[in-house]
């Protein structure tokens, strides 16, 4: 999950343990199921935490599933973030998630299941990958590296087919995945105006590695 600062207090730790119990306990139930009628008392017994804890920290069961979307967009934005972590072009940018996401399918399957049953209704949240896509997004369009087009509708451009991608990693399973995942950005990226040649190029480009994020490019031998 998301890290925050850390409590200051007993009191304040056990108060965050409970809520982050019952965040965990709405996201298992949405990725298993996204079935959001169940009950408070099963919330909390899955939390392990007593039916009035509930209260001290949501006023309804809508006010929780929305923070455990949240909680879950946020964890998969700032895992995008990370992974792609000084690429600056922006079509490379929106290549990367779109691949990265088909991996997170394998690696990261709750999250996954998440923004499948709850993702679209996200597409413009203020969390998540949604703000981060945008900001990629105006980034191109100011550029020129993408056509003048509204951000807002980018964003509901490129994040359809980024669920679509999801949908279709779990509804079919024996594709690959990899094929697949640079098969839509590419064509994600010719929708946003960038050439054929170059969008088939940039969406087969080496992923970054966790290394190549953070280490800088080494000098030449005999280089002072």
């Amino acid at each position: 999950m998301p890290t925050s600062a850390p409590p200051r207090n007993r009191f304040e730790r056990r108060r965050a343990e409970t809520r982050n119990a019952l965040i965990r306990a709405a996201r298992q139930i949405l990725a298993e199921t996204g079935d959001t009628s169940v009950s408070i008392q099963a919330i909390a017994d899955r939390a392990d935490v007593g039916f009035g804890s509930f209260y001290n920290h949501f006023q309804s069961k809508a006010e929780l599933f929305d923070a455990a979307v949240a909680d879950a967009l946020e964890e998969f934005g700032q895992a995008i973030d990370k992974s792609l972590e000084g690429v600056e072009d922006p079509a490379e940018l929106v290549a990367g998630g779109f691949r990265l996401t088909a991996r997170m399918v394998d690696s990261h399957p709750e999250l996954m299941r998440i923004l499948r049953h709850r993702g679209l209704t996200h597409i413009h949240s203020d969390r998540g990958l949604a703000p981060r896509a945008r900001r990629d997004l105006e980034r191109g369009i100011t550029s020129g590296r993408f056509l003048p087009v509204d951000p807002a509708v980018a964003v509901s451009a490129t994040g359809g087919a980024l669920l679509s991608l999801v949908e279709l990693r779990f509804s079919r399973p024996d594709l690959d995945g990899e094929e697949a995942a640079a098969s839509l950005a590419e064509m994600a990226l010719r929708m946003l105006g960038v050439p054929l040649d170059e969008a088939h190029e940039v969406t087969r480009r080496p992923l970054p590695t966790p290394a190549d994020a953070h280490t800088p490019p080494q000098s030449p031998a005999g280089a002072p």
